[in-house]
């Protein structure tokens, strides 16, 4: 009989990441820039030739690509999104950058 899968407190990991979101941003998108409250870099999941249409509001995470109308409202959302992973692999990876558990 396998081990239970622990429950992911997607709340906890979401607002634990919101501390360090600046952070985050910089080593998810390192070609980006803040501008005022938004962090605004190329879309590395198409050819983006430049900055301006995939931003990240850093007050409260929600972030779009203005040319696709891909979005979402959260930090697990976002690395789902930029790694091409499910909501629940990229809160775990997430966790575990964060130092909460799971795996690297």
């Amino acid at each position: 009989m396998s081990a239970p899968i622990p429950r992911l407190d997607f709340d906890h990991i979401n607002r634990t990441a919101m501390n360090v979101l600046p952070s985050l941003l910089a080593r998810w998108l390192p070609d980006g820039r803040r501008q005022g409250h938004e962090w605004v870099a190329r879309n590395p999941r198409r050819g983006d030739r430049s900055p301006g249409s995939f931003k990240v509001n850093m007050n409260n995470c929600r972030w779009s690509d203005f040319a696709t109308g891909d979005r979402g409202g959260d930090p697990v959302s976002l690395a789902a999104y930029l790694f091409d992973l499910k909501q629940g692999e990229a809160a775990q990876r997430l966790a575990a950058m964060l130092g909460l558990g799971g795996e690297a």
